[in-house]
């Protein structure tokens, strides 16, 4: 037709944009990051800490990690990309180059988004390209991108964030699409806070900005605020858009879905592919309740498949505590008694031992009995357990009453003791009445449920409740842990509650065949499980609240040794060699990071003290970016500085690497500053451009520095080439650093 032969004759254009800078910095990172990635062949430092859980994934086996959420090792465990086991060396069948690739392509990534990020805060091509050179030539980056670690996956997602918020808020606010940079932004906090639990402070840093700009928007006058139903009316339908574009209240909604809503989803979306995708018994199993290790393919759920679900009386059952610390374990007892009197002199019931013993054992059933009657075994039908029935515990195995009564206990002088009854025919009458206290059952039933529901069991006589106080036992108690009596306004809630784990419906009266009966398994083929919400809270509980045994490591440091590198971590040592990679930082922009951070607190108080006084030494605009420029930049510093100072745990110094980002960040920046607008009282001096040259010529001098210093610790950096004894000595610039080597 004649339209398609005109469409034919035109030209087709195509105009793109390249930065050449960006482009050359791009690749040197990935040069820097990528090359020779697969050495060493060997498990480096903290490789064998995350290789553990990334094997467990490729086994599909529930684990917890106190360091973070679960998005850090999904990433990880999706670069191995095939099951492996982990090994001190990986074998010739693991890509050793594929388990470092995702780590190494993020810490490769960093250094364009810092050179873009610098341009969204509105400083130069120059200061862009300074930016990128520092986080280009920094030796310690290097050394943690190019291994199966976290930290350059959490400064990406932390760089992306602030980068894709600050493009929004400097696109056009007529543009629709600036919308799409909100919504990576919100996407990349969700991912910050995925992958590490440090990575919240920056994601709070980033709310605190946008806040502060919507701040500032809600009193821009020039934005509508009219009504929607007025709009619709008065306006013609091809203005509507820009209007309500242009809308405070639909702006400010914005934020928050994307800044606030986007990443708590995406936060509850890991754990619901982690609780999905470990679906089998690990070894962290005991950490978390019955019903949560009732779920899981094998282990508890082998033992409890098909049990009773309601409690009955004569029903056949262990108690597991509800609370994981120190250790999980069950309500025990055994044929010893309390000594009669203990080391410090104190006396006591000599009855028999009840403790909680922290492995499975046939000493831990105990059988339901109704305190009215004399069967041990469960009637036809099953008469039920409910909340505020009064019952008496049976020890399977040695059919002592679970008692407590007005005698201190072994450890725990304050509470009362708990035994297994004995009568010696002495003033001690039997007091072995409990009353069933379900705590959830307003959640799950009046009922007592097995797994399900949570119960104190509240001794009659005295109104103490039965409770786990943790306190290991002597050795004549078998290093056992002590279990007391104790009020119920005295002790933590945790520690009082009892869970029904293994459940069966007895059916043996006589001790005999009862001690048969209990030493044997019973299965039905009957699937029980809990919802995900409900293993969400409790994962995240456990998270919070149970550590990893802290231990003083070699090499780790204080938050204070990192602002002036005084210390330096051993990563990997040649079996035979002098070849080592160290996670040392380049000294030089270590240096000038922190006179960066110095200079700008130092210029931001003479800024405040003449502004108070009037005098204005830079305009507004210029003023609202030397603040945004803190805001990022020492504000990101700050927040991933000082909670170090107030944690109890084993640092070390690849903590510190995110807050140095900032100070890179900075430091061409504020030069810029410098450089642009204190220098114009020089040029009203005739000094100007004297100045100038220097500060371009000192510019040049420390980046030379920068480079060579790179260039003098890269074997310390790459693992090769090998160094002989003195030149291993010659990189021992401080005292303090631990450079390993063989003098041959």
């Amino acid at each position: 037709s004649w339209w398609f032969q005109k469409m034919l004759q035109l030209p087709l254009v195509v105009t793109a944009q390249v930065d050449l800078l960006l482009v050359l910095v791009s690749l040197l990172a990935f040069w820097t990051r990528l090359s020779h990635l697969s050495y060493p062949n060997a498990v480096v430092f903290d490789e064998v800490y995350y290789g553990q859980f990334v094997s467990l994934y490729m086994k599909r086996v529930f684990f917890i990690d106190d360091s973070g959420p679960p998005l850090g090792h999904m990433i990880l465990a999706f670069g191995g990309g095939v099951c492996l086991v982990f090994f001190a060396e990986y074998p010739t069948t693991v890509n050793v180059w594929s388990l470092r690739l995702l780590p190494a392509l993020c810490g490769a990534l960093c250094v364009p988004l810092v050179y873009l990020l610098t341009l969204e805060l509105k400083f130069s091509h120059l200061s862009a390209l300074g930016a990128a050179v520092l986080l280009l030539l920094e030796n310690s980056l290097i050394v943690q991108s190019r291994f199966m670690l976290l930290e350059s996956v959490l400064i990406f997602f932390v760089l992306l964030a602030f980068f894709s918020y600050l493009r929004f808020h400097n696109a056009p606010s007529s543009s629709w699409s600036r919308y799409i940079w909100l919504i990576l932004s919100g996407v990349s906090c969700g991912a910050v806070v995925g992958v590490k639990y440090m990575g919240l402070f920056s994601y709070l840093l980033l709310l605190v900005v946008a806040s502060l700009h919507t701040w500032k928007l809600i009193g821009d006058k020039t934005i509508s605020h009219v009504s929607l139903d007025f709009l619709i009316v008065s306006y013609p339908a091809f203005s509507w858009q820009t209007l309500l574009l242009q809308n405070v209240c639909v702006q400010c909604v914005h934020r928050v879905l994307c800044l606030v809503v986007v990443p708590v989803l995406l936060y509850v979306f890991w754990f619901y592919v982690h609780l999905s995708f470990l679906n089998r018994s690990g070894p962290h199993d005991q950490l978390m309740s019955s019903a949560f290790q009732a779920s899981l393919q094998g282990g508890l759920s082998r033992i409890t498949r098909g049990q009773p679900l309601e409690v009955a009386y004569g029903s056949q059952v262990t108690l597991r505590s509800s609370v994981s610390q120190p250790i999980p374990c069950w309500l025990h007892s055994h044929k010893v008694n309390y000594p009669i009197r203990y080391d410090n002199g104190r006396g006591s019931s000599h009855q028999q031992q009840v403790t909680c013993y922290p492995f499975k054992d046939v000493n831990n059933w105990w059988i339901i009995k109704d305190p009215g009657r004399q069967q041990l075994v469960v009637d036809t039908p099953p008469r039920p357990v409910r909340h505020g029935d009064v019952i008496q515990l049976v020890h399977g195995m040695t059919s002592r009453f679970l008692n407590s009564h007005d005698v201190a206990a072994p450890m725990s002088p304050h509470t009362q003791e708990v035994s297994g009854y004995i009568d010696f025919n002495v003033s001690m009458p039997a007091q072995n009445l409990w009353r069933v206290d379900i705590s959830n059952r307003e959640a799950e039933s009046e009922v007592w449920k097995t797994i399900l529901s949570e119960v104190r069991l509240v001794h009659v006589n005295t109104s103490a409740v039965l409770k786990l106080s943790g306190v290991p036992l002597p050795d004549w108690g078998f290093r056992q842990l002590e279990v007391v009596a104790d009020k119920l306004f005295k002790a933590h809630s945790s520690s009082l509650e009892w869970t029904v784990e293994e459940h069966r419906y007895g059916t043996s009266q006589e001790q005999k065949e009862r001690e048969a009966e209990l030493h044997s398994p019973t299965h039905i083929d009957v699937d029980r499980k809990i919802s995900f919400w409900a293993k969400f809270v409790e994962l995240q509980w456990k998270m919070l609240t149970v550590k990893q045994e802290e231990s003083e490591h070699k090499y780790s440091s204080s938050p204070l040794e990192w602002i002036t590198m005084e210390t330096n971590i051993a990563y990997w040592l040649h079996s035979s060699t002098n070849a080592q990679i160290h996670l040392i930082g380049n000294p030089v922009s270590w240096g000038v990071g922190n006179l960066s951070l110095l200079a700008y607190q130092l210029l931001a108080v003479v800024y405040l003290l003449r502004r108070r006084r009037g005098l204005k030494d830079v305009p507004d605009g210029v003023w609202d970016q030397f603040v945004c420029l803190g805001c990022v930049c020492v504000g990101g510093w700050l927040v991933n500085f000082v909670p170090f100072l107030l944690m109890d745990k084993t640092l070390f110094l690849y903590h510190y690497l995110p807050a140095l980002c900032y100070l890179y960040l900075l430091s061409p920046a504020l030069l810029e500053h410098a450089h642009t607008h204190l220098l114009r009282y020089a040029h009203q001096l005739q000094h100007s451009l004297t100045h100038q040259r220097a500060l371009c010529v000192g510019a040049l001098a420390v980046l030379l520095s920068i480079f060579l210093t790179y260039r003098t610790f890269c074997p310390l950096t790459y693992g090769s080439p090998e160094l002989s004894a003195h030149q291993l000595q010659g990189l021992k610039w401080r005292d303090t650093w631990d450079i390993l080597y063989r003098r041959r």
